[in-house]
């Protein structure tokens, strides 16, 4: 059996910063991030030169993780079915999964004046986890990505 690898100190990596999504239909999904999930805009800025949108959002005034939605020309389906090589979904802690389930449920209105079609998002049944018997439940963005929120106790996180 090879030695161990010591873990990485601490100060080695702080937390995560970011995660870069592309979107296929950029105002329904930064209507998507922003209304239906509720993410605050820090900055959003067009490159007319590679006809692309980047938005940065803020997760949660609790957390320092950040989504960058980017936009480009007819970006390329994402695969999922089969399962992918990469990364496979995206996880957001959750004190209450039925709280986050109700507010997300009442944000996903169609917004403004009807703009966007009410009901982009569709909870799968909410389950334990077999091997952490922590609850959990899985949704879609526009694009397929799978988004997952994970009730997570007080001392675990906050």
């Amino acid at each position: 059996m090879p030695p161990s690898t010591p873990p990485l100190t601490t100060s080695t990596f702080r937390d995560l910063h970011h995660i870069a999504i592309i979107a296929s239909n950029y105002p329904l999904s930064k209507h998507f991030y922003t209304h239906v999930l509720g993410f605050a805009v820090l900055s959003e800025i067009y490159r007319a030169a590679r006809d692309s949108h980047k938005l940065d959002l803020q997760v949660s005034p609790e957390s320092n993780t950040q989504i960058e939605l980017f936009s480009f020309p007819s970006p390329p389906p994402r695969p999922s079915r089969p399962e992918a090589a990469g990364a496979r979904h995206v996880c957001f802690a959750v004190r209450s999964l039925e709280k986050a389930m109700d507010e997300i449920r009442a944000r996903d209105d169609g917004g403004a004046e009807g703009t966007f079609r009410p009901g982009l998002v569709e909870f799968e049944d909410v389950r334990v986890d077999e091997l952490t018997n922590e609850r959990l439940v899985f949704f879609a963005d526009p694009d397929g990505l799978p988004i997952e929120l994970k009730e997570v106790g007080e001392a675990e996180r906050w």
